[in-house]
């Protein structure tokens, strides 16, 4: 157990916000809160090092310390018992199993009564001590009706199932007289003082009949798709609420292709697939809140937890009160990405790293090693299938200051809040103000969250958007505003927010892009919105379309460099090189060791670039791991471009205007910012940055 951790309820807000934190700790005695503005993220030695400045505020002081549950695990719940007991009864659901010789795992239940899958992994009926059990072991990924049944006249309980496709059934009775069925109805779980024996599978159509067939629940999963309810077809009414949040819009054992979108043929999807390791909220108590003063500037903060020798270092992004910026530039931080990626345990995570985490005082802890703080939409469940949903309503350890996402190579590792720091920290040295705008305030107030900055750049890795973030910022750049895209692989996959889950985002990696996972057949639309889900390209909305560069290739955790190209010598564009001599740009740095590298992108005229977008420098000599994006393969000779693979492998660095009058500047690489903390910022890349930035601030 981690001996001290937190996570805050939101990630960002405004003055008169209130912020409600919570706390799990391991100790007796309590624990302290100070608040700290964070300049800079990357504990590597070789850079500026890990800078924070105290803030007093009304948070800090002492709390009491209290342990906090994990609780994963996904179920549905009726909201109320049964409306009366009864004698004779039958449990009754068509399953998908996915883990059926995992142990034992409950379709249904209701009081001491659950249908089940037993330790064999056949299906078995359960009153009380008394089992029956089919005797035939489920195949996994195969549709069964499977059931529970008992006779009060003879005592006899049954258990039951029979494959769908192939007809095959198998049963088991055992003699149990004096069972009857009352209680409150939990379907992929049991209640036993807390949820247990969660299912591993998609369910559908899951019922409850008495004496005679009468039925008595029937809870439709074709129903409110969007939402966590679910809704009793039967007398009753015995609708009820999803926890742990299992993924809604699944392909049902009625599903054959005819239709691929479940807004379409909602009969067809009438599954909910549950996992043992469902985490959406860990519903942790408040232990503090905090409500931002007026008088707090807009910036990236701390809540530093300390006790007994353990820290934590909770995250929260301040943003100014809308329409009433204090400066000129504004950064988007990209928390939809940040949470996407929360908790990534890396396959290539290893023991070792902890040396380094040791030697640099880094942030100590890794989802490889404590994934029951639930793991990211780059992680699989333990049944295999993709995780789609995020939420930051737990411990992120990526968003927090010094979490290096590799402890391996030459540079600092680093990737998301820490690795954005790097252009924090470089503002700050520089004496250029800027306000913070977060994804989540770009979706919640449109093009008004930064339409008054003449200004905003991105970070390093601006990935994950709605529909809503791309229009503002699209917005933005048609009305005169000047955009700075300073990262790699941007504006790449389509996202939805949930409707009343709070802090909830869904990602179904449809056909193309380089994917974790690949979504199941059938489900590629968002059960969130209905949108057709996975790139945005294949929603006709490439990323060259919105900084006139789009994801073209990925390596590993290293970097090349730029080469001027001879548009940069001339009048209209040598502004932005006054003072650099060198050809080569960006050659050294913090992360890969160079300004263009791990994930780059390039120009497409075809898929938005403008024509008169222009590439002043263009990286070359990237290692041999770096490969092509798959969405740009054709067949083994021919790519959609109709560039070779090795031409398609670059970064390009582009300039151009819009017709509104705004200026358009992006790089195309994640390690970019990467160098702008280089040799206290006495480098080429950051005298481009700044030249470039103070010209778009000038207007």
């Amino acid at each position: 157990m981690i001996p001290l951790i937190g996570y805050g309820d939101r990630l960002s807000g405004r003055a008169g916000d209130t912020i409600e934190f919570k706390v799990s700790s391991i100790s007796d005695t309590p624990f302290t809160v100070s608040l700290f503005r964070s300049i800079s993220a990357d504990p590597n030695p070789a850079g500026p090092g890990m800078i924070e400045r105290a803030v007093p505020s009304a948070m800090d002081g002492n709390y009491p310390s209290r342990r906090q549950s994990i609780n994963a695990g996904s179920a549905g719940v009726a909201d109320r018992e049964l409306p009366a007991a009864h004698g004779s009864f039958r449990l009754s659901a068509v399953i998908w199993p996915t883990l059926p010789l995992k142990g034992e795992q409950v379709i249904l239940s209701c009081g001491d009564i659950a249908l089940m899958i037993d330790e064999t992994g056949a299906t078995a009926a359960r009153a009380g001590s008394v089992t029956a059990c089919s005797g035939v072991p489920l195949h996994t990924r195969t549709w069964y009706r499977v059931w529970l049944s008992y006779d009060g006249d003879s005592g006899v309980l049954t258990a039951g199932q029979q494959a769908i496709k192939t007809g095959d059934e198998a049963h088991g009775t055992v003699s149990a007289p004096g069972q009857s069925l009352s209680g409150r109805p939990v379907i992929a779980a049991r209640d036993d003082d807390g949820m247990k024996g969660h299912f591993n599978g998609k369910i559908e159509t899951p019922a409850i009949h008495g004496h005679g067939d009468e039925l008595i629940a029937s809870w439709d999963f074709t129903r409110d798709f969007s939402t966590t309810r679910i809704e009793d077809t039967g007398p009753h009414g015995l609708h009820g609420q999803l926890i742990n949040l299992p993924a809604r819009a699944m392909t049902g054992s009625a599903w054959n292709g005819e239709d691929m979108c479940f807004r379409h043929r909602p009969e067809h999807y009438g599954a909910v697939h549950f996992h043992d390791d469902d985490i959406y909220d860990l519903g942790w108590e408040t232990d503090f809140s905090f409500t931002i003063p007026d008088d707090l500037p807009s910036g990236a903060y701390i809540a530093r937890i300390q006790c007994d020798g353990h820290e934590d270092a909770i995250p929260f992004f301040v943003c100014p009160p809308l329409g009433k910026p204090s400066a000129k530039l504004c950064v988007l931080v990209s928390t939809f990405t940040y949470v996407i990626y929360g908790n990534y345990a890396r396959p290539a995570y290893h023991e070792s790293w902890h040396t380094r985490v040791s030697e640099w005082d880094a942030y100590p802890w890794n989802p490889a090693v404590h994934p029951e703080y639930g793991l990211s939409t780059y992680n699989f469940h333990g049944d295999g299938s993709g995780i789609c949903h995020a939420s930051h309503l737990r411990p992120l350890f990526n968003v927090r200051p010094g979490f290096l996402s590799t402890g391996t190579g030459e540079d600092s590792g680093l990737r998301h809040l820490p690795a954005d720091s790097h252009l924090l920290y470089w503002l700050d040295q520089q004496g250029i103000d800027y306000d913070i705008i977060t994804d989540q305030q770009l979706h919640e107030d449109g093009l008004a969250a930064i339409a008054p900055y003449p200004v905003m750049t991105t970070g390093s890795h601006p990935e994950y958007h709605t529909a809503k973030t791309l229009d503002a910022i699209e917005g933005y750049r048609d009305g005169g505003g000047n955009l700075m895209y300073l990262g790699g692989n941007g504006f790449y996959w389509r996202i939805a927010l949930h409707e009343s889950e709070a802090g909830t985002l869904e990602i179904r990696r449809g056909e193309g892009g380089i994917r974790a996972w690949a979504a199941e057949p059938g489900e590629y639309f968002n059960a969130f919105d209905g949108t057709y889900g996975g790139l945005w390209r294949r929603n006709g909305r490439a990323p060259q379309s919105i900084a006139g560069l789009g994801f073209t290739a990925q390596g590993n955790f290293t970097a090349s460099y730029y080469r001027r190209l001879e548009a940069s010598q001339k009048p209209e564009f040598a502004w932005m090189f006054e003072g650099i001599d060198d050809e080569i740009i960006g050659d050294f740095g913090l992360s890969g060791g160079g300004a263009a590298g791990f994930e780059v992108d390039r120009t497409d005229y075809r898929l938005g670039t403008p024509e008169n977008a222009v590439i002043v420098a263009q990286s070359e000599n990237h290692d041999e791991e770096t490969i092509m994006v798959p969405e740009e393969m054709l067949t083994h000779v021919m790519n959609w471009s109709k560039e070779s693979t090795e031409d398609l492998i670059r970064a390009d660095m582009i300039y151009y205007t819009v017709p509104g009058g705004g200026q358009v500047f992006s790089t195309g690489s994640i390690t970019y910012c990467g160098c702008l903390p280089w040799n206290g910022g006495d480098n080429n890349i950051s005298k481009l940055t700044g030249n470039v930035l103070r010209r778009f601030l000038e207007g």
